[in-house]
């Protein structure tokens, strides 16, 4: 019998996958449990049509992730912090204080887990730290910090 997995079954078949499985199995135990449907041809319409949906949801996604990385670019963010002797912080700026301050500067509302910063802004400056907008689009973000009086 043919079947459209609903749901990932190990060792079966992933979400979405259209198999042929043994009729026992797929009465007593897939289609009871709701693990998968019947592969009919309206059921392999609506299959193909929820690929085709979440294709160009995805695609969307991605150029919004796109439009953001060009804004980004020409934004620049401004921190301020606490320094000593040679434009040493104390303490140091993070991503949690970098998607705040994007937010509450220019509207944009980034995840701080996006913002890859390899290891806190220690320093007085400008810095450029990638961040991951989607799984194929990077865009760049420039930080000034600036001394707090």
């Amino acid at each position: 019998m043919k079947v459209i997995f609903m749901k990932d079954v190990k060792g079966t078949g992933k979400k979405g996958e259209v198999k042929e499985v043994s009729t026992g199995y797929a009465r007593n135990y897939l289609l009871k449990k709701d693990l998968a449907i019947e592969a009919t041809p309206g059921n392999l319409k609506a299959l193909e049509a929820k690929e085709r949906k979440d294709e160009q949801l995805e695609q969307e996604e991605k150029e919004a992730a796109i439009d953001l990385k060009d804004k980004l670019a020409d934004l620049t963010v401004k921190v301020k912090a606490k320094s000593g002797k040679g434009g040493r912080l104390f303490g140091s700026i993070t991503s949690k204080q970098i998607a705040e301050a994007l937010k509450k500067e220019h509207g944009h509302k980034i995840d701080k887990r996006k913002i890859e910063l390899d290891e806190p802004i220690r320093a007085l400056g400008h810095t450029i730290v990638p961040v991951k907008l989607h799984p194929e689009v990077t865009g760049s973000i420039n930080v000034h910090v600036t001394e707090e009086k």
